[in-house]
């Protein structure tokens, strides 16, 4: 097989050597020739344009000049000598400096001669000069066969720093590509390429490296982005086919006393959206297949209730359920709130946490082992290896991405048949997101809030509005309700963080004075017994304002509280904000969500802050989200066990190529789902190779 050479180590790359693949390798995460060929330019300047230095500003990035060497000096000490040539155009004169390799630039500049330099133009003194540019003689320059499009690399200091600089690496680009010419095999088959019209892989390699000129570049790019996506697409349409013919999932077709007393006692009807998903999992319930299910709903849409009867089902057919949450807070609220909808008579519930005492977990481990428990909440305690259902049938799993893969996959052992699996996250995922984290999960929608609540007014205001602030919330709390403050808590700052949260609670308890006024706080530096001790006290009603951490960010349910103040809220991401806005509004009062940043905002933290403002709508805010900073670490989301290290497709950008990848992909494996066909043998083997870098998760959610 021709890929030998690109699976090539690195260092045996001309010009590359052991020491500076320890520094790509630890810097950019290249280890072989296929590594380097595929870390593509993250912008183009254009060489075949020459700059004049009176058009230097300071919006300019690299650019290139032509002109003479006017002097060459040396300036500052023997430990910090630096080389300054002085070069102009006629236009104006610029400094070019050199801290590195001065022997060896003194020995290669002379005075008088014509040259081209290309750099990024910086401001030292008032003055616009260039550190280390590239200067190549003009007769080099124009004797050099060249793409007039060069790309920019990402670079670090410490590349920099050994010298492996964009110059340096373009030159290696350029080596490998003469390595590897006429040895780069096919990875689509030719009836794709041309149905979809695609340039060859090869060609597609050297463009994006080596554009002649931009259509080529964009020609390029398509081929590599839409194979990207499609072999991404392809490995998770034919995870989930093969799991629609394979796994059996328990039957549970009954209808039963649980699931009708608790319908028929509800104190409110259910949503419309309620219904519909209700609907979609009694489908996947009861076709013999698991059930392996995404329901998504925005903050207080409900889905809770929606877990509780997918549980009831479950024990109306002889099943156990079991609902997973991330922290004991949300946990034991889910506990205690299920009390309210179910048959206690009939249905027997425990709790099982961290904080279980010894002899309670006891009685619970041989409550499930032996049946006797219907329905179980817990934490991460559920996947203890002591813990043994008798028949575990539907296993909900609540904000999913707080869970890593592996324990989730821990759920699968304790019962002797699969459960279904229900995974629910209140952080809005937006639709092409969730078509690549969660291509082989069916996804439902609560797109729909329950009727009486009310929009949560969100507005923006300075420091120097403060006062007005605690004087709206001692107008909120002379009516009866409560106020979260909540401060970030980074983890690069979090000293400082915990100085600002305490500094915070003290400016709050001097405005906001015993016996007026109780305040509670909250953060994680706290012992458990404290930190319950402090919620307890809001959550019972007796502290009239909660100062904490974003700890509070998912499940505490306070329908009395009706005012959020974040402080320093350019420091959260556009999802934390809308997560920490959902803890208020969840009663029939108006609530308000009061965001208070400094005076200095970056044009991405005021984006940030209008959006918040202008809608309360999260798929929205998750879609604005998702173009601003990319799909990234997504909420965690990564850990869903999917090679998410995309090279150059952009969820956000390329959702109508991924949403054609995706249908191209359901073509073929509608027509041949094991890919046995020989013309798609070339899908088959690639995906076989894919296969070895992406751990296989598909049964988990």
């Amino acid at each position: 097989m021709n890929r030998d050479i690109l699976d090539s180590e690195i260092k045996f790359l001309p010009g590359v050597g052991p020491k500076r693949a320890l520094l790509l390798q630890k810097e950019l995460g290249i280890t072989t020739f296929r590594d380097m060929l595929y870390t593509f330019p993250f912008r183009y300047v254009d060489r075949s344009k020459f700059y004049a230095i009176s058009e230097i500003d300071s919006a300019s990035t690299y650019i290139q000049l032509r002109g003479t060497i006017q002097s060459i000096s040396l300036a500052g000490h023997e430990k910090n000598t630096r080389l300054i040539a002085i070069f102009s155009d006629g236009t104006g004169y610029i400094e070019l400096v050199f801290f590195k390799g001065i022997k060896w630039v003194q020995e290669k500049l002379k005075v008088g001669q014509e040259y081209i330099v290309f750099g990024k133009p910086s401001v030292f003194n008032d003055r616009y000069n260039f550190v280390h540019p590239e200067v190549e003689p003009v007769a080099n320059f124009a004797a050099g066969a060249r793409s007039a499009m060069t790309g920019v690399y990402s670079s670090t200091e410490k590349l920099q720093n050994g010298g492996i600089s964009n110059k340096l690496f373009t030159q290696l680009q350029t080596k490998l590509a003469e390595l590897v010419q006429g040895k780069i095999a096919e990875t689509l088959p030719g009836y794709f390429m041309e149905q979809k019209k695609l340039i060859p892989l090869e060609r597609a390699l050297h463009d994006i490296h080596f554009p002649p000129d931009p259509y080529s570049l964009d020609q390029a790019r398509r081929r590599l982005k839409y194979e990207e996506l499609f072999y991404l697409q392809l490995s998770l349409v034919k995870q989930k086919f093969i799991k629609m013919r394979e796994a059996q999932g328990v039957m549970l077709p009954r209808i039963g006393e649980a699931f009708n007393y608790t319908y028929s006692h509800l104190p409110f009807p259910l949503t419309g959206a309620q219904k519909r998903v209700l609907k979609e999992i009694r489908a996947d319930v009861t076709s013999g297949r698991q059930m392996n299910r995404l329901l998504q709903g925005d903050v207080g849409s409900g889905k809770t209730l929606v877990a509780i009867f997918s549980a009831l089902q479950a024990i109306d057919n002889g099943y156990q359920a079991c609902i997973m949450a991330p922290t004991e807070v949300l946990a034991t609220q889910h506990y205690n709130g299920v009390f309210r909808y179910i048959d206690t008579n009939k249905v027997k519930v425990a709790l099982l946490t961290g904080s279980t005492k010894t002899k309670e977990r006891r009685e619970i481990y041989a409550g499930l082992a032996d049946g006797s428990i219907h329905l179980v909440f817990g934490t991460h305690a559920l996947i203890e290896d002591k813990v043994q259902f008798a028949n575990l049938g539907m296993a909900v799993i609540d904000e999913q991405h707080r869970f890593g893969v592996d324990q989730r996959a821990r759920l699968w052992s304790k019962s002797e048949v699969a459960p279904h699996i229900l995974v629910m996250t209140a952080t809005p995922i937006p639709r092409t997101l969730a078509m690549t984290l969660y291509g082989d999960l069916d996804v439902s929608v609560i797109d729909e809030l329950p009727p009486g609540r009310k929009p949560i007014v969100t507005s923006h205001v300075g420091e120097n509005q403060r006062r007005r602030v605690y004087d709206f919330m001692r107008k909120e709390i002379a009516a009866g309700r409560q106020v979260f403050v909540v401060y970030p808590l980074i983890k690069e700052s979090e000293k400082m963080d915990y100085e600002n949260l305490e500094a915070g609670y003290l400016a709050i308890t001097e405005e906001f004075k015993q016996p007026d006024y109780i305040t509670a706080v909250v953060h994680g530096k706290q012992t458990p017994e404290n930190k319950a001790f402090d919620m307890n006290l809001f959550v019972s009603g007796k502290a009239n304002i909660l100062v904490s951490t974003s700890v509070i960010e998912v499940g505490v349910d306070v329908p009395n509280a009706s005012v959020m103040v974040i402080e320093s809220a350019e420091r959260f991401g556009l999802a934390q904000l809308h997560q920490l806005r959902g803890r208020v509004g969840r009663g029939a009062e108006k609530s308000y969500c009061i965001l208070m940043t400094g005076y200095k905002l970056s044009k991405e933290s005021r984006e940030r802050i209008d959006l918040m403002c202008s809608t309360n709508d999260g798929f929205e805010l998750a879609e604005a989200d998702l173009k601003m900073r990319g799909p990234g670490d997504f909420e965690g989301t990564r850990q869903s066990g999917l090679a998410l290290d995309l090279h150059i497709a952009n969820l956000a950008k390329d959702s109508p190529m991924l949403e054609d990848a995706r249908s191209a992909a359901i073509d073929i494996l509608t027509d041949d789902p094991l890919l046995e066909h020989p013309r798609n043998a070339l899908l088959a083997r690639n995906l076989q190779n894919m296969k070895q870098d992406i751990i296989d998760y598909s049964k988990i959610s």
